[in-house]
């Protein structure tokens, strides 16, 4: 294995072991969710192009395609990302000013 998938690995089995104590219950940490975004409602509701909103919020233009023709669904740090911009969008634009 590469040394790059070696630390990907050991920084995902730390993070596992991390958020889990005896009995795989989670211990002093509060697991956050994140709701399932409709991208296309959302971008619309910001009255934004799929152009505008990729460059404005740092997605590819394919990624956001595929993401409101269902093709793929965000994941990860996409999805909070989106759920933060759908909540509170101004202060995301804020934060990358």
């Amino acid at each position: 294995m590469t040394r790059a998938f070696d630390s990907i690995k050991r920084g995902l089995n730390e993070a596992i072991a991390h958020g889990k104590s005896k009995g795989g219950k989670t211990e002093g940490i509060k697991l956050y969710q994140p709701h399932a975004v409709d991208v296309s409602s959302l971008r619309e509701r910001l009255s934004l192009t799929q152009e505008q909103f990729a460059a404005r919020f740092g997605f590819s233009v394919a990624t956001l395609r595929h993401w409101e023709r269902g093709d793929r669904s965000p994941s990860g740090a996409s999805l909070v990302l989106l759920n933060v911009i759908d909540r509170n969008p101004a202060a995301v634009l804020q934060a990358l000013q």
